[in-house]
């Protein structure tokens, strides 16, 4: 691809797969999360290795003893080894913690609470999942440049990730 289409596609990802070979069954809402993220992803995204070859790109996530790896293989053919990312998944813990337990208040919540209470979870929710976005932004700066719309994407993946069951 050449010009002005061809461009778009260079700094962006065509596909996403998430390897949960050794992961837990998911419950459908979790599954649910998954498949949104990722097809937003897919559907809008700036993604782009800082040194290495130009996209589109295909990704692969997987975790490997607490590292989230990122293997990307970019072109429009997609052959030869990936570039792989390793990124420590235990600055994480923190705020995928506080993320969780302000979910599953979330979904309490929006069974019985009043409105205003389910926008102050809302907004503490939106606020957590920010703060990982933005955290996975900075420390993948140095391989990988992303847009905040595409970290929030990811962490939300990692946040899957990182469900035990």
């Amino acid at each position: 691809m050449s010009g002005a289409d061809g461009d778009a596609q260079d700094g962006r990802l065509v596909e996403v797969v998430i390897d949960e070979s050794a992961a837990v069954r998911r419950s459908p809402e979790v599954a649910h999360e998954r498949r949104v993220a990722i097809h937003d992803l897919i559907e809008q995204n700036s993604f782009r290795l800082v040194q290495g070859p130009a996209g589109p790109y295909r990704l692969r996530l997987r975790m490997e003893e607490n590292r989230l790896i990122f293997e990307i293989t970019a072109g429009e053919g997609a052959a030869g080894e990936p570039e792989r990312v390793a990124l420590p998944v235990q600055p994480f813990r923190r705020i995928i913690k506080d993320y969780f337990l302000v979910c599953e208040t979330y979904y309490a919540a929006i069974k019985t609470a009043p409105p205003s209470k389910i926008e102050a979870i809302d907004m503490g929710r939106r606020g957590l999942h920010d703060e990982g976005s933005v955290m996975l932004g900075e420390r993948l700066a140095e391989r990988i440049a992303i847009d905040h719309q595409t970290a929030r994407r990811l962490f939300t993946l990692l946040c899957v990730l990182q469900i035990r069951g």
